[in-house]
């Protein structure tokens, strides 16, 4: 069995950290690491003790959720609260990070950014990581998946399970039932 690459590693680190997020318009993780070592990491959230997206929403002002701390910050203030030094680190995010948390990630002295997917790529946090010379990389997850989706798809399964049930014979609904139990099972 071949192991999995650092980047894949890292990157699926990401994605699990992911799954912590509280807001419920992205999922979005990051992981600081340094020689190979993950030193810090973050998840998209309100301030610690505040209320959450999850609980009452998002507060949306000009089409972006004030109450969230980006994963990226969240990773960088944690290597601040603990004095773990960020020079020649490298940051691995879910999405592509936005014009703020770009700039942050150029004055804490990371190196390089590898993110999974492209999101409202600033054309202005391209140029300032090429003008600081900041390595960015697409790395997309494939050795690993991370279903941020499955509890969505666990009740779209079950609804669609109770709406078939009249229309279909016992013995054919049981045997699809079953089938989505050993998908869905914990």
């Amino acid at each position: 069995m071949e192991r999995i690459s650092w980047d894949q590693y890292f990157m699926a680190q990401s994605h699990l950290l992911a799954l912590r997020s509280t807001c419920t318009r992205l999922m979005v993780g990051a992981t600081i690491v340094r020689d190979k070592r993950i030193i810090a990491g973050g998840y998209n959230g309100s301030v610690s003790g505040g209320v959450h997206c999850i609980d009452d929403d998002c507060y949306v002002i000009d089409g972006h959720c004030v109450r969230t701390v980006h994963a990226e910050a969240n990773a960088l203030l944690q290597c601040a609260k603990f004095g773990v030094p960020t020079e020649n680190a490298e940051i691995y995010v879910t999405h592509f990070p936005c014009l703020q948390c770009s700039k942050q990630i150029i004055q804490s002295g990371i190196k390089a950014v590898y993110y999974a997917e492209d999101y409202r790529n600033h054309p202005y946090a391209v140029e300032l990581f090429r003008e600081a010379g900041v390595k960015t990389e697409k790395v997309v997850l494939n050795d690993l998946m991370v279903d941020q989706d499955f509890r969505k798809k666990q009740t779209y399964v079950h609804k669609l399970l109770q709406t078939l049930e009249p229309f279909v014979d016992e013995s054919s609904f049981h045997t699809y039932k079953q089938e989505a139990e050993q998908l869905f099972k914990p």
